[in-house]
């Protein structure tokens, strides 16, 4: 299976609203770990679950606008290319009502082994579910 993008939808709550009065940014960062860790559970098979987990090494976050208290968004995300070593980029668009790409991003993961704790390179099995389909 190949799940080249994944979406969820947000609501902004009261407890994610800023003194400006639109989602406060490291909501958008929480919801883009949201999404990131609802893709692998989607997508990785149980037995790659529980040996592995993501951990993030970077964000690179565009604010083109904002949303406000009961205001939706839906966020895509997806693997542009394959993995570099234990590392690998995720993309992130968060649209709002209007379809609008309010909020972008590029995110750099990196595969931790969970018995050892330690960096692991990206098996091949592991990032196929997550390459991007094939014209």
């Amino acid at each position: 299976m190949v799940a080249d993008r994944f979406t969820l939808t947000f609501t902004a709550q009261a407890e994610h609203i800023d003194v400006m009065g639109h989602v406060n940014n490291a909501v958008w960062v929480q919801w883009m770990e949201a999404m990131a860790t609802a893709h692998w559970e989607a997508v990785a098979p149980p037995e790659h679950q529980a040996v592995w987990a993501w951990v993030v090494t970077r964000h690179e976050i565009d604010y083109r606008g904002n949303i406000r208290e009961g205001e939706s968004v839906t966020g895509e995300t997806w693997i542009p290319e394959g993995p570099q070593g234990a590392r690998f980029d995720r993309c992130v668009a968060f649209r709002n009502a209007a379809g609008k790409v309010i909020i972008s991003a590029r995110t750099t993961w990196a595969l931790i082994e969970i018995a050892s704790g330690r960096l692991h390179r990206i098996p091949p099995e592991v990032a196929a579910p997550f390459a991007p389909a094939s014209d």
